[in-house]
């Protein structure tokens, strides 16, 4: 009897598993930027004339983070059953955690560089739960282990979505099936995409780095300024020609400015989407993509709620754009809006929208404009910047001159902006356009909606004008989705059709 029991015992006992062992591997690469941690430390043995202590203090911090990391990594395992994950983490503190497959909505596989090199991988499982990315995580494990137990995972909420309540053609109710592939971006379209990614700001940054590594130049010498073009030009004899050519060396100036842009966009590019690739899954659409780090994520389709569509003033010349869906769960990368497809032709566009059941508008569509009002704040700013202006020349200060300029480009603009402020009910979704220079279009279906407001105020309400605000779970601030200065009348049919819509989910 006493032998029985503890067989029993024995085969009851889970199978605890560990991190993968590189994890300490990951942990020395952590060091870096902890270490900047106690830089204060360091400086403050300098200041104090204590020398002879500095290598003695690092090395005691490096001993004291790894030995750290290695207690951790001890104290750490996990068991994977048959319907549930179970975590015991904690050197002084223990936690036991026990995830149901049940409560997993998706499995996300995140790896870096050092990651990728040593074949191993985070694993993040998100429930939605608490407001968190991701309930748990297991930061170190072999890459075909992560792909096992995601693979695992997606079986079971298959099966159990398939129950014979559902339609028999359901997706749902025919269980696990082959991802289709719905949108991939090779080198080339990487290249162009990332040529159309020009990036002022990458000119901000080499400026700074040359002036603060200006002393540490053995030469001293600035790409934006023509007269270094002039002084290299000199050591080959052709300093004379070039000063009679003046315009030469700010064409070199300007030929440089447009390479580091392009270059700071191509590069930025394929870092983030190198090998992308977007397909769909029995229950979620899922996204890989990253040179060196590489994230596999999943967009839930019953979590998105609605569809956001952005190009620019020159893309959408071509006919490219970026397609990004909202969506109540997070993308693993601390975006609330998913870009599935980062650059694409509308052509590739809309097989990924038919399969979160959202459309586009048709050609012949016919738009409904909101009201020139909405260019009041922007002649307001115009006023003010010309005001100001004309102050400061009657001060004696001759570049006051550029705020009437300012003034009226700032007027130019806002006056063409507002015809750019279009929308339209489409039946079962809402679509509202704005932009002239960035362009963004969204497809709210009404079903989404969780709440509207009807404002106005003391200007609209006279010319009989109010702004319908879109309460939608998810999303970021460039998911902030409004109608403004419509007719009031249409304004209240509209929220009385979707509040109808919402009923009858």
């Amino acid at each position: 009897m006493n032998d029985a029991a503890a067989t029993t015992t024995v085969e009851a006992e889970p199978d605890w598993q560990r991190l993968h062992p590189a994890t300490l591997a990951l942990a020395v690469v952590e060091l870096g930027p902890r270490s900047l941690q106690f830089l204060p430390a360091v400086a403050a043995l300098g200041f104090t004339g204590n020398w002879v202590w500095i290598v003695p203090a690092i090395g005691a911090f490096l001993l004291i983070s790894l030995a750290a990391a290695w207690f951790q990594w001890l104290r750490f395992r996990f068991v994977v059953g048959d319907g549930e994950v179970v975590i015991e983490s904690g050197v002084f503190s223990r936690q036991h955690r026990t995830i149901p497959f049940d409560r997993i909505q998706d499995v996300s596989i995140e790896q870096g560089l050092v990651s990728r090199a040593l074949g191993i991988a985070k694993v993040g499982f998100e429930t939605g739960a608490g407001g968190k990315e991701n309930d748990a995580s297991l930061d170190a494990i072999a890459l075909d282990a992560a792909q096992a137990l995601r693979t695992t995972i997606r079986a079971h909420r298959s099966s159990a979505v398939a129950a014979p309540a559902a339609a028999p053609d359901s997706p749902e109710a025919a269980g696990p099936a082959d991802d289709r592939l719905l949108f991939a971006m090779g080198p080339g379209r990487l290249l162009i995409a990332g040529l159309f990614n020009f990036s002022l700001a990458a000119l901000a940054v080499v400026g700074a780095g040359m002036q603060f590594f200006d002393n540490l130049l053995p030469f001293d010498f600035n790409i934006f300024n023509p007269m270094d073009w002039i002084d290299i030009a000199e050591d080959y004899g052709l300093d004379q020609w070039l000063l009679a050519h003046r315009w030469i060396a700010a064409v070199g100036g300007i030929v440089s400015l447009l390479l580091i842009g392009f270059a700071s966009g191509i590069v930025t590019m394929v870092f983030a989407n190198w090998a992308f690739r977007l397909t769909r899954e029995p229950r979620a659409l899922r996204r890989t993509r990253g040179l060196t780090t590489r994230t596999d994520v999943a967009v839930p389709v019953k979590r998105v709620q609605a569809a956001i569509l952005v190009t620019g003033w020159l893309r959408q010349r071509f006919g490219w754009h970026e397609l990004r869906l909202q969506s109540l769960a997070s993308d693993g990368e601390k975006e609330r809006d998913h870009q599935v497809v980062p650059f694409g032709k509308l052509g590739e566009v809309d097989p990924v929208l038919a399969e979160v059941a959202i459309a586009r508008p048709d050609a012949d569509t016919a738009w409904q404009h909101s009201h020139r009002i909405i260019a009041l704040g922007g002649l307001v700013g115009a006023l003010g910047a010309t005001t100001g202006g004309l102050v400061a020349v009657s001060l004696g200060q001759p570049l006051g001159w550029f705020g009437p300029l300012a003034g009226l480009l700032i007027a130019a603009g806002s006056l063409v902006g507002a015809r750019f402020h279009r929308w339209t009910d489409m039946g079962d979704q809402v679509a509202i356009r704005r932009g002239l220079w960035t362009p963004k279009m969204t497809l709210l279906p009404h079903a989404s909606v969780q709440s509207i407001d009807l404002k106005t105020d003391f200007i609209l309400r006279p010319l009989g004008l109010a702004t319908l605000v879109f309460g939608v779970p998810g999303g970021s601030s460039l998911a902030s989705h409004e109608i403004p200065a419509i007719p009031i009348e249409t304004a209240r049919s509209l929220r009385d059709r979707i509040l109808a819509a919402r009923a009858r989910r």
